[in-house]
């Protein structure tokens, strides 16, 4: 359960800081938006890919199992 709590709350948070990079670009702020779109860049890749392609791998071979 606390699992996807977390994962919620980190999906949430990434999505609203997306969106106020959106809102930042939309208000003509270039700077700031390309501060946030790169700060979330590197979290990604330096958090979560791995993560990301160990699940990728894992349902693929979820798939070959059936």
């Amino acid at each position: 359960m606390f699992d996807w709590l977390f994962a919620f709350l980190h999906l949430g948070g990434l999505a609203a800081a997306l969106g106020f990079a959106a809102y930042s670009l939309i208000r003509g702020n270039v700077v700031r938006f390309a501060v946030i779109v790169g700060l979330l860049a590197a979290y990604y890749h330096f958090v979560l890919h791995a993560a990301v392609v160990k699940e990728i791998a894992r349902r693929k071979a979820l798939k070959k199992d059936r």
